[in-house]
């Protein structure tokens, strides 16, 4: 297995090569579990991002950030769901397909969450940004239920989202092809 190493936050990590597909590969970055990673992060995310009144995140590896954010920060935090839960019989929904899903996947708000977000300055939390499609399905979210975007945070952009000037983030990960050398 080959490996990338990273400097993030004051902190190395060694991220195993993952295959996309035939030509390429992506350095999987991976918060959960990773408490040191996720506290120091959050710090340096919340020192670069604007005014803000509530987070979001989606499901499941941004959790860990958007939590330790909104507890430093003393603000609420949403979470949009990979499915419709027994607790959410009104709620608002989009359909994404993201770098590292396989298939479509469909992202949901409860109507008491799309509530907290109504009228408020909300900060896009996410892990790791690659094509921005994830992003993108937070936005609409946020839009659907009348809030603003206040900006767009994330540990680690890579891909074409590396080229994008309106995401706050620490680092950015090449792509790498399925030989290991770096592509971008």
């Amino acid at each position: 297995m080959q490996f990338y190493e990273l400097q993030i936050a004051g902190l190395t990590r060694r991220l195993p090569l993952c295959r996309v597909n035939d030509e390429l590969q992506i350095a999987a970055f991976v918060m959960f579990g990773d408490v040191e990673v996720t506290v120091k992060g959050a710090e340096e995310l919340l020192r670069l991002a604007p005014e803000f009144d509530v987070l979001i995140t989606n499901e499941a590896k941004g959790i860990p950030l958007a939590y330790e954010m909104a507890r430093a920060a003393g603000k609420p935090y949403c979470v949009a769901r990979k499915g419709k839960k027994l607790y959410m019989p009104d709620s608002i929904s989009v359909d994404v397909k993201s770098m590292t899903t396989m298939s479509m996947q469909t992202l949901i708000i409860s109507s008491d969450e799309a509530a907290v977000l109504n009228g408020k300055r909300v900060l896009l939390v996410d892990d790791v940004i690659s094509t921005g499609d994830s992003l993108a399905a937070l936005e609409r979210l946020v839009e659907m239920s009348g809030g603003v975007i206040a900006g767009r945070t994330a540990v680690l952009s890579e891909g074409g989202a590396n080229k994008r000037d309106d995401i706050i983030c620490l680092g950015r990960l090449p792509l790498f092809g399925n030989d290991g050398r770096a592509l971008s």
